[in-house]
């Protein structure tokens, strides 16, 4: 009898999660126009922040990716890059000053990839697949300023704007969420494992994002279906 009721359960809770749409978006070449705005649930006056999303691309030529992008009308105020070299970079407020980790490649099995900041020490990490990376100390006591664009598969020199095909995104990207704090290791593996509890984003929540495509975007929707679920 336990056996049934538990099976009962676990068809209800599938059956539930089969409402549930994902959604990613395809980057398929690259390109200067193809991009997708982000509109932040509050402004980046920033002190500290954990960014998350899955990755994944087939670019291997040595050349810059840019990962995610945030800018004002002054300046590049938060970039990760996956570098030529394929290290990831954060910059923040700089086109020069960045900092480096070597981790392993993106490829086209989707990465889960997150950095964390906190300017009050410098404290910065990668992580990848819920595991962290070392700590690099950066920009501390610097603050991300408001009033920026944040957009995904462009570089912007100027805002929304000066696009170079050479740093465009090739690839996919979903699952992406910003909060103004650092998480703690626990809730960035239930991020990672897509547990049921794992945390939203109250910066950028993927679940409820606002935004706008530009140019060769592909917007594609999952929903998990029962046959999906192994007993």
């Amino acid at each position: 009898m336990k056996i049934k009721v538990t099976v009962a359960l676990l068809l209800l809770l599938v059956l539930a999660s089969a409402t549930d749409i994902g959604k990613v978006f395809i980057f398929p070449e690259a390109s200067n126009s193809a991009y997708v705005q982000l509109t932040p649930m509050k402004p980046l006056n920033l002190q500290a922040f954990t960014l998350c999303m899955r990755v994944a691309t087939q670019i291997w030529e040595q050349r810059d990716i840019i990962l995610f992008a945030y800018r004002t009308y002054q300046a590049d105020e938060l970039n990760v890059w996956r570098e030529q070299n394929g290290r990831l970079s954060l910059y923040l407020r700089s086109s020069k000053d960045a900092t480096f980790f070597t981790l392993p490649m993106l490829s086209a099995l989707p990465t889960h990839l997150c950095v964390t900041w906190e300017s009050s020490t410098g404290n910065t990490a990668f992580w990848v697949d819920g595991h962290r990376s070392m700590l690099n100390i950066y920009r501390r006591g610097h603050i991300v300023q408001p009033n920026g664009a944040i957009i995904i598969g462009q570089d912007a020199d100027s805002l929304l704007g000066k696009f170079d095909e050479k740093q465009s995104f090739v690839g996919e990207i979903t699952d992406l969420h910003m909060w103004d704090s650092v998480l703690r290791a626990c809730q960035i593996e239930q991020l990672y494992e897509k547990k049921y509890d794992a945390p939203s984003g109250n910066v950028l929540n993927w679940n409820s994002l606002k935004y706008k495509i530009y140019g060769n975007v592909v917007e594609k929707h999952t929903s998990q279906e029962v046959s999906d679920i192994c007993f």
